[in-house]
C-alpha cells in the first residue's frame, strides 16, 4: 500500500486520515474578509477528493495584514462565524481542516494576481503597508512603514485572538504563515530587517517576533489543537536567511509549543536564483526534519503518487502538499488511493 495512505498522522489529539495535505493557496475572492460560496465549493471539493488535510489559505489577522483587499480574515467574530459552514463540510467529508493565519506586511494592498502588479491606492480600497524596516519589496511595491515596538506586541496578540477564533469555528489545527515574503518572515530574513532594536539584528533578536506570535497562538488554543508552522527554508539569495538558520531557529522555537513544519521557500525579494525543478524543496524539508526532531512537510512541484510515496518511505518527510495538482484535479488523491481506502460518496462511485 502506498506510504501516503498507509497510515493516518497524529498531531496532539488530532488524526489525520493520510499523509496528503491540501496545501494553502489564496484564491482572491472574499469581500471585507468574509469566506464566500466559492471557498465553501473549492474546499469542500477537494476534502472529498480524498486529502487527509485541507489548509485554508493565508487568512489576515487584521485588516491591514491582508495580500490584497480580496483576502480572507479572522480579525472579528463574525469573521469566525462566517467560515462554520466552510469548516462543517469539509470535515463532513472525512477531512481535518487547519486554517493558515497570516500578515502580509510589506507585500500587503496589492491587487489579486490577474489585476495587475504593485499596491492598490487608498482611492481603489488599498491602505498604508508595515513592515519591519522601511524598505519596499520592490519598485512596484509601496515603502511601509516601520512598525514599532508596541504594535508588535498588539500584533502578537492578533494572531492569538484570530488562533481562538479558528478553534471556535470548528477548526482542528490552525498554522502560522511565517513564509513566502510575508511579515514573520520579513523579520527573519536579514536581507529585510534592517532594526536596531532588540527585533533585529542577529537570529535572537530577528525570530523574536516570530517566537511571541507563536507563544500567543499557542495560549490562545486548548493543549489538544495542533500549531502548525509554514517557512520559508532560504530566501535563495546570498546573505539571506538559509535552511542552517533556519532549522537552529525553529528548533528553539518547537519549546514554545509547535507540532509541525510546513517546509517552502523563498518569495522574500526579487532576484532570488530558484533551483526549480521537481520535487525541488524535498532536500529543505528533510534537512528541517534532521536538525529540529520535527514532523515535516515536503512541497513544490510534487505531481505523481509514486513522486510522494518515496518522498515518505525515504524519510524525508511526514507528509507530502499537493497544491496546483489539486487545482487542475480535485480527485486525483481518490484515483491514486487503494480501493478500501476512499472516501468516496456513493453518489460518485459509478465514476470509479
Amino acid at each position: 500500500m502506498p506510504a501516503l495512505f498507509a497510515e493516518p498522522l497524529t498531531l496532539r489529539s488530532v488524526t489525520i486520515p493520510n499523509r496528503l495535505f491540501m496545501a494553502p493557496m489564496c484564491q482572491y475572492s472574499a469581500r471585507d474578509g468574509y469566506p464566500s460560496d466559492w471557498h465553501l465549493r473549492h474546499y469542500s471539493e477537494r476534502a472529498l477528493g480524498g486529502v487527509g488535510l485541507v489548509v485554508v489559505e493565508a487568512t489576515a489577522v487584521s485588516p491591514e495584514g491582508r495580500i490584497s483587499p480580496a483576502d480572507l480574515g479572522l480579525w472579528s467574530d463574525g469573521h469566525a462565524r462566517a467560515f462554520e459552514p466552510v469548516v462543517r463540510a469539509v470535515r463532513a467529508a472525512g477531512c481535518k481542516i487547519a486554517v493558515q493565519l497570516a500578515h502580509a506586511g510589506r507585500k500587503a494592498s496589492t491587487y489579486p494576481p490577474w489585476m495587475g502588479k504593485g499596491g492598490v491606492p487608498p482611492a481603489e480600497g488599498g491602505w498604508e503597508p508595515v513592515g519591519p524596516s522601511a524598505k519596499a519589496f520592490d519598485e512596484g511595491h509601496s515603502v511601509p512603514r516601520e512598525l514599532a515596538p508596541r504594535e508588535l506586541e498588539a500584533l502578537a496578540r492578533a494572531f492569538g485572538d484570530a488562533a481562538r477564533r479558528a478553534v471556535e469555528a470548528g477548526f482542528d489545527a490552525v498554522e502560522i504563515h511565517a513564509a513566502h515574503g510575508y511579515l514573520i518572515h520579513q523579520f527573519l530574513s536579514p536581507l529585510s530587517n534592517h532594526r536596531t532594536d532588540s527585533y533585529g539584528g542577529d537570529a535572537a533578536g530577528r525570530s523574536r517576533f516570530l517566537r511571541e506570535v507563536v507563544r500567543s497562538v499557542r495560549a490562545s488554543v486548548p493543549d489538544a489543537t495542533p500549531v502548525l508552522i509554514r517557512v520559508s527554508a532560504t530566501d535563495w539569495i546570498p546573505g539571506g536567511w538559509d535552511v542552517e538558520e533556519c532549522a537552529r531557529v525553529l528548533a528553539e522555537v518547537r519549546e514554545d509549543g509547535l507540532d509541525f513544519v510546513d517546509v517552502s521557500s523563498g518569495g522574500l525579494a526579487p532576484g532570488a536564483k530558484t533551483p526549480v525543478g521537481p520535487g525541488y524543496q524535498v532536500g529543505l524539508a528533510s534537512r528541517i526534519r534532521e536538525r529540529t526532531g520535527m514532523p515535516t512537510g515536503a512541497v513544490g512541484l510534487i505531481t505523481t503518487a509514486e513522486q510522494a510515496d518515496q518522498i515518505l518511505l525515504s524519510g524525508s518527510a511526514d507528509a507530502v502538499s499537493l497544491g496546483r495538482l489539486l487545482l487542475r484535479d480535485p480527485w486525483w488523491p481518490a484515483r491514486n488511493l487503494p480501493a478500501d481506502r476512499r472516501r468516496i460518496p456513493p453518489q460518485y462511485l459509478r465514476a470509479f
